[in-house]
C-alpha cells in the first residue's frame, strides 16, 4: 500500500513504522550517518505536496535543511536542494557520482532557489552519492 494512504495527516507513523515500511539497510545507514556525524535528530513532517505527499523525515543542522527523506516500499527518496552556495562544489565532484546521480543532476533544472534533486536511493553507490552531497551542504 502507498505510504501516504497508510498514514494520513492525523495519523503519524513512528520511526519503527518507517523502518519497517522501507525495510532497507541503506535507510538505516543514512540515518545513522546523519545522526552520528552531525548530532542531529530526525523530524517527522507531513507534506501535502503533489510531488511526494505524506509523512517524511527531515534533517536540519543550524536551521539549514540537509535533506528530506521520503519513505517508499523497499527504498526511499532523498531530496537535496543544491543552492547557489553549493553548486560549484557539487559540479566539481558530480563526475565521481554514480551514473544515475550524474544523469539526474544534468536533467534537473536550476532555478533561483537551486536544483531540487529527488534521488531514489536504491543501492549503495547512490547512498554514497547522497552522503557526499549532504557533506557539501553541511559545510
Amino acid at each position: 500500500m502507498e505510504w501516504n494512504k497508510l498514514y494520513n495527516s492525523c495519523n503519524p507513523p513512528t520511526i519503527d513504522d518507517i523502518n519497517e515500511y522501507i525495510n532497507s539497510k541503506l535507510w538505516h545507514d543514512l540515518n545513522t550517518f546523519l545522526q552520528n556525524t552531525y548530532r542531529i535528530h530526525p523530524k517527522l513532517s507531513y507534506s501535502k505536496c503533489s510531488m511526494q505527499p505524506g509523512w517524511n523525515v527531515k534533517y536540519h543542522k543550524n536551521g539549514k535543511s540537509l535533506c528530506t527523506l521520503y519513505p517508499m516500499e523497499g527504498y526511499f527518496i532523498a531530496l537535496l536542494v543544491i543552492g547557489n552556495k553549493e553548486v560549484h562544489e557539487v559540479e566539481d565532484i558530480i563526475h565521481l557520482c554514480s551514473e544515475y546521480t550524474q544523469d539526474l543532476y544534468q536533467r534537473t533544472a536550476f532555478s533561483n532557489v537551486g536544483s531540487w534533486l529527488m534521488i531514489n536511493v536504491t543501492d549503495r553507490s547512490i547512498l554514497d552519492d547522497v552522503i557526499n552531497l549532504v557533506q557539501i551542504k553541511a559545510k
